[in-house]
């Protein structure tokens, strides 16, 4: 059981958890400005737990096939028979309920979304198969994250998590649109749709940036939204530079740093955010 845990846990990539759950808590941080009952960070933490198992189980379980084609993937756990399909649909299953039961335990508008998020979280996978802005709907399922947490302790909305998401909708979307550069040669073979199949690696190198202009821009017009201080807009421009940071690394002549700029520098990025807006709230 432990063996099959491990496996599981290495096929959805947990520790990329680290992309979304920050923002979760950035936008449970900003309702009042304050530091959330433990009650709500609690019911927060494992509704993203249940919401980013399920999305990555269900798209390893709908993209087996393309894995086992793509010499990237192929060493995944559902190509290589390490998991089976069974198995994958009861984590599927139990991950959605957890999530169904965080959200009936933060606010009556949270549960009432859950089939909104569920759709959200499902409906990517199918993406790549139709349309080049599939990373835009990845996006969404991640920006998602500080909405949701807003409307978790307010019951409402408000126009600044509503910014924030989609600051992080643009800022995923650019930094997939450079990890699916590494597909390019596969995705264009087996008819896959994507950005640098669409439009060429060059193509898609400059579009990622301008996402990635937009992106902090959003983060900026948060912290001015709500009079944030200064250790936020520190976070904001400390997002830049990571940024910035990834299109020097990745170039159309050299594609063998995507895996640094993918999750080292935007783990980095989320957890900085965090961090400053955590010293933001605490510090005068």
């Amino acid at each position: 059981m432990a063996s099959k845990l491990k496996i599981f846990l290495q096929m959805i990539k947990f520790e990329h958890t680290v992309f979304a759950l920050p923002f979760a808590y950035i936008g449970a941080l900003l309702t009042e400005q304050r530091i959330p009952a433990p009650h709500h960070i609690i019911w927060i933490t494992l509704a993203m737990v249940g919401a980013r198992t399920a999305a990555m189980s269900f798209n390893r379980l709908v993209d087996r096939r393309i894995d086992a084609k793509n010499p990237r993937t192929a060493g995944r756990a559902l190509p290589r028979g390490l998991l089976g399909v069974t198995e994958v649909w009861i984590y599927i299953l139990l991950s959605f309920g957890l999530l169904a039961v965080s959200a009936y335990n933060l606010s009556p508008l949270a549960f009432k979304l859950f089939p909104v998020a569920v759709f959200a979280l499902s409906f990517y996978s199918y993406t790549k198969r139709f349309t080049w802005t599939c990373h835009f709907w990845c996006g969404i399922a991640l920006g998602l994250a500080p909405l949701g947490a807003w409307v978790a302790i307010t019951d409402s909305f408000h126009p600044a998590p509503i910014l924030l998401g989609i600051g992080v909708l643009l800022w995923v979307a650019g930094f997939d649109i450079i990890y699916a550069c590494d597909d390019y040669d596969f995705d264009r073979r087996e008819g896959i749709f994507s950005i640098p199949a669409r439009f060429g690696i060059k193509n898609a190198l400059r579009i990622s940036t301008i996402v990635h202009v937009l992106a902090p821009l959003c983060f900026l017009a948060v912290g001015l939204l709500l009079n944030l201080g200064l250790f936020y807009f520190m976070g904001v421009v400390i997002a830049c530079g990571l940024l910035a940071y990834q299109h020097i690394l990745v170039t159309p002549e050299d594609l063998s740093r995507t895996g640094v700029a993918f999750f080292q520098l935007n783990g980095t990025l989320s957890v900085m955010m965090f961090i400053c807006t955590v010293a933001d709230i605490l510090l005068p």
